[in-house]
């Protein structure tokens, strides 16, 4: 199998950002990968003690489809974070500053509208990741796959729906789903996968539309019988990733 892609997602629900190459540390996600989210006003989460929340808690495409609106992008070395909407004017604020972070909230918040519940609060807890499970991983998902999945849909799916971290090429359909409680190499580091994705419905939303177009979780159950695309893995050990770099199973070949 072969890295097509890298992406990380700073803000938790919002614009894919393209890597070429990523150094993994272990136990870790990606750098900066949901380094942020937008919480709503009701979210029990503290930044000083922070601890795991479902999705339900945050921002997020699952339940508030129009922040695919959003184009963002964010710069680690400067702290600034740019945001551009459809018919609004465009913000670039600070996310190292109690100001610049209330502004963020407060775009987002009317993005939102009457999703929004109480005062969402733009947050970041240093050394805490805002992902959709408890474990610091990498989701990975082999396009062959998902392309399995477009031809019992009858229509192309942006692999974007999925909001992986990493797309591979070069097995059969499913292959990912055999390295379960397997050591990858991939790149220069070392992986444990340990989880299949189970899909939502923020997959029904076209990234460049925000309309929710698609069904990928019910297609899913109807034609495999299960609602499953992609895989979580840990890192054991660092090492740097790039797009064109091998993944290969360390226990034997499970791919082919």
């Amino acid at each position: 199998m072969r890295i097509e892609q890298i992406y990380r997602y700073p803000v938790k629900g919002l614009t894919a950002e393209a890597l070429e190459e990523v150094l993994l540390t272990p136990g870790q996600c990606l750098p900066h990968d949901r380094r942020f989210a937008l919480a709503q006003g009701d979210a029990p989460f503290d930044p000083a003690a922070p601890a795991w929340l479902s999705k339900r808690h945050f921002g997020c495409l699952m339940a508030n489809a129009r922040l695919a609106l959003l184009h963002t992008a964010f710069d680690p070395k400067t702290g600034l974070l740019a945001i551009r909407a459809p018919e609004a004017p465009p913000l670039l604020a600070s996310t190292r500053t109690e100001a610049g972070r209330a502004e963020i909230a407060a775009f987002l918040a009317g993005i939102l509208g009457e999703e929004a519940r109480g005062t969402p609060r733009f947050l970041e807890a240093p050394g805490h990741n805002f992902t959709d499970v408890a474990a610091k991983c990498v989701s990975i998902i082999g396009l062959s796959s998902l392309h399995a999945l477009e031809e019992k849909a009858g229509m192309p799916l942006d692999p974007l729906r999925f909001r992986a971290n990493i797309y591979v090429s070069g097995a059969r359909p499913w292959a990912e789903f055999d390295l379960l409680g397997q050591e990858i190499q991939l790149g220069a580091a070392r992986l444990r996968v340990f989880k299949r994705i189970v899909r939502c419905p923020a997959t029904e939303v076209n990234p460049e539309t925000a309309e929710r177009d698609a069904q990928p979780p019910k297609w899913l159950r109807q034609h495999f019988g299960h609602a499953d695309l992609g895989v979580y893995a840990e890192v054991i050990e660092g090492g740097r990733i790039a797009v064109g770099d091998a993944l290969e199973p360390l226990e034997g070949d499970l791919l082919h």
